[in-house]
């Protein structure tokens, strides 16, 4: 794949919306650690980023900070950008390590250590709370937490099953809407939400759930999120959960830099990139793109409310 190809596709890449739209869920470049393709041509700021993003209608963004070295730059962020605000977390596969497990799972990847994998787990959650209680004014969710069995083992999932209901707690205690990751774990996230009982606001983050999962989010009243992967052509069971859900339970949001919209598949998402799915949901959904983007709006203002 030749560079031009992994370059950020250009500023104008998608018309704007026809009414202001959410990104419930994306991860900004904070200084020291870029989650960027390395091999794109250029370096996006978040400011960059932001601008890009209100300029075709996505005027408000979460940014998921669920790696303990970025907690403070992302809370910087939200500083400093009226239009950020943050989630914060300790990831599954993250939780994993910090716990010291170190097991190659049905990825068949090793595990990549850093230094900050040495604070013990424990201590990395009680961290955690103790921002979330010190910033209430830009922390806007819990999240992402939850279970990925792709990238771990048994030790692994019962670390990331701990750290979870550590998240679970914590959002139910401040009153905070909790973010799911969910990967190859669906039953499993389902069973630990229904056994400790979930936050009043639960979002599956990514919905990569079939109908059965979808029949569960709306008879508890969970929220599913739409991210890019909802246009691949592939994903046809995916498109009908979706369309099987309560329209008071979706949302919308890019996971970027990762899981763009097809039409710039293979190269670095962002938010300015989010009308395309969008555009995407309101074809497959039957519904004017002006009537899409309000409820999507409201829903996730019901969510995290509104800055």
């Amino acid at each position: 794949m030749s560079r031009t190809r992994r370059s950020w596709p250009p500023a104008d890449a998608e018309a704007p919306l026809a009414v202001p739209v959410t990104d419930n869920h994306t991860h900004l470049p904070v200084p020291g650690r870029s989650e960027t393709d390395p091999e794109s041509l250029e370096s996006l700021s978040a400011a960059q980023l932001v601008q890009r993003a209100k300029a075709v209608g996505v005027t408000a963004l979460i940014t998921s900070a669920c790696e303990t070295t970025t907690w403070e730059p992302s809370l910087a962020l939200a500083r400093t950008l009226p239009a950020v605000r943050v989630a914060l977390a300790v990831h599954p596969n993250e939780a994993v390590l910090h716990a010291g497990v170190r097991e190659v799972g049905p990825d068949g990847l090793t595990p990549r250590v850093e230094p900050h994998h040495d604070e013990p787990l424990p201590e990395a959650l009680n961290r955690l709370e103790a921002l979330v209680r010190s910033n209430r004014d830009l922390v806007v969710a819990v999240g992402e937490s939850g279970l990925d069995f792709f990238r771990t083992g048994e030790r692994g999932a019962r670390a990331q099953r701990d750290a979870f209901r550590a998240h679970i707690a914590l959002a139910k205690e401040l009153g905070l809407p909790l973010q799911i990751h969910d990967r190859d774990a669906h039953e499993a996230c389902v069973e630990v939400l229904l056994a400790d009982g979930a936050p009043e606001r639960t979002v599956f983050h990514c919905f990569s759930g079939g109908t059965a999962l979808a029949a569960v989010c709306a008879e508890q009243g969970w929220y599913a999120s739409v991210a890019g992967p909802v246009t691949y052509p592939s994903n046809r069971e995916l498109r009908r959960a979706l369309a099987s859900l309560p329209p008071q339970l979706l949302l919308v949001e890019t996971d970027a830099p990762y899981l763009p919209p097809k039409p710039w598949r293979g190269r670095p998402n962002a938010s300015y990139l989010m009308p395309a799915t969008v555009r995407f949901l309101a074809g497959m959904l039957g519904q004017a793109e002006e009537h899409l983007c309000a409820r999507l709006q409201s829903n996730t203002e019901q969510v995290y409310g509104s800055w």
